[in-house]
């Protein structure tokens, strides 16, 4: 497999640090609100890289955080006269919701910043120690220029840089060595979570969470470590700096980055009138639907969101499942159990498929191309499968597509379709339930309709719905 690795910017043969193994990091959300359709893409493209390593036979250890102390956190909950750990754990209940109705898979571990304060300040210890942070006031800083690869991974120029980025600035420039220096450790404010350190009360800066969680459940090298382009710069080179700076070792061997998600060819704000979030584009489509869309496109290519190409991929997943729907009637009403000579020819064909498949998600995991391919899997089914076919040859081109299918994190098979019945009862359980206050229950009853691709609309004349 090759991966093209932002450290090089070609694509390097993949070789794990274990044989058989695989760690790999990913950069979670910020858990102050619901996640966004933006925060999707890197969530369903590394849950595919996962699954695929899987399927290649790897053991993968998959740490993915929660940022779960922020200024944004700390300002909703002061907002809402709650402290701020209310709303992380809310927005992280949320956030697995929407994971699940995107496939996405569970992390092997989800770390959350909060729980590993002692291990960010024995970092920021060693690396005072080392003399690559020193402390001012309260806030440490590290110091930036004595790294010596700093920029290795965004191609910068550390004279050219000014610290106009995120660094979690607590005071002026004045009292910093130098202007590139970042925070490492920040001193608390007013109606701020804190915690106790060497420095006084406080808490981590943004940079050090991810270096200390994926130390901690990975090791000082990382196999993989991904996320949006966006974090390239300052985050990820930060994350090098002061883990090769603490370590003494390779931060990570490997870097995989996604493209950014347009809105209509523009640029996602709420300033623009094109914010969505998962939950939101829930409301419209069936979240299979939506990881599809995402999968269509190389997750490197900048990806534009519209009605119009969503609509294509709800077709074209309803192409693939109208193909397995017509596999399992044929394998159901066959009375031809055994395989024939000339279908037994024809498996080369499948395992032909098989190889194209795993060739394009080995080239730096193509799942446009591996698409193209269950689509080719899906004709060639059309053509020569029908009801002369034995159970045997059907069911072997139907798990096929299934397997490969399900390596994307795509439902091939479609759902039984609940009856009219069925969904006026379960409404009536959850207007029950809302009227109890058990909102748990009646968001879990939304969500387990819209998977079925059952769509509700609350309006004043009552509970209405309708069918994806």
């Amino acid at each position: 497999m090759k991966i093209f690795n932002t450290l090089t910017r070609h694509k390097d043969e993949f070789i794990p640090i274990n044989e058989g193994k695989v760690g790999i990091y990913v950069c979670g959300p910020t858990v102050y609100d619901y996640i966004h359709i933006g925060n999707a893409r890197p969530m369903i493209v590394f849950d595919t890289l996962r699954r695929y390593l899987e399927y290649r036979g790897y053991d993968v250890n998959y740490v993915s955080n929660f940022t779960d102390v922020d200024d944004k956190i700390i300002k909703k909950a002061n907002e809402e006269g709650v402290p701020a750990s209310v709303i992380s754990e809310r927005f992280i209940a949320e956030c697995k919701k929407d994971m699940e109705g995107l496939n996405v898979r569970e992390a092997t571990t989800h770390p959350k910043a909060t729980e590993e304060i002692d291990d960010m300040i024995k970092m920021i210890e060693t690396l005072i120690s080392k003399d690559y942070a020193y402390e001012v006031d309260g806030t440490v800083y590290f110091k930036t220029r004595k790294f010596k690869d700093y920029g290795k991974l965004s191609k910068k120029n550390i004279d050219d840089l000014r610290s106009g980025f995120r660094d979690l600035k607590v005071s002026g420039e004045e009292e910093k060595e130098d202007t590139l220096d970042f925070v490492l450790w920040k001193p608390k404010k007013e109606g701020e979570p804190f915690w106790e350190s060497p420095w006084g009360e406080g808490r981590p800066g943004w940079h050090l969470e991810c270096s200390v969680m994926s130390k901690k459940y990975i090791g000082d090298v990382i196999d993989i470590h991904a996320g949006g382009e966006d974090l390239i710069f300052p985050h990820h080179e930060n994350e090098i700096a002061q883990s090769e700076a603490a370590n003494d070792a390779e931060f990570a061997r490997y870097w995989m980055h996604n493209g950014f998600l347009k809105i209509n060819n523009e640029k996602m704000s709420k300033s623009l009138g094109n914010f969505f979030t998962v939950r939101e584009i829930g409301e419209k489509y069936d979240l299979q639907v939506i990881r599809f869309f995402m999968l269509s496109a190389h997750y490197r290519s900048p990806l534009n969101f519209s009605d119009d190409l969503v609509e294509s991929a709800k077709n074209a997943l309803e192409r693939i499942r109208t193909a397995t729907s017509r596999l399992e009637e044929i394998i159901e009403k066959t009375q031809n159990e055994n395989i024939t000579d000339e279908e037994k020819e024809r498996l080369s064909d499948i395992d032909t498929f098989i190889k194209k498949y795993d060739d394009a998600m080995d080239d730096d995991l193509n799942t446009a191309d591996a698409i193209s391919v269950i689509f080719e899997l899906v004709k060639y089914s059309n053509t020569n499968v029908n009801e002369t076919s034995s159970k045997e040859f059907a069911t072997k081109i139907l798990d096929t597509i299934v397997t490969l299918c399900d390596v994307l994190g795509i439902k091939a098979k479609v759902e039984a379709e609940l009856l009219d019945e069925e969904i006026e009862k379960l409404i009536e359980e959850r207007q029950a339930a809302r009227k109890n206050k058990d909102f748990a229950r009646a968001d879990e009853i939304r969500n387990s309709l819209l998977e079925q691709g059952i769509i509700l609309e609350d309006t004043r004349e009552g509970v209405r719905w309708k069918r994806a």
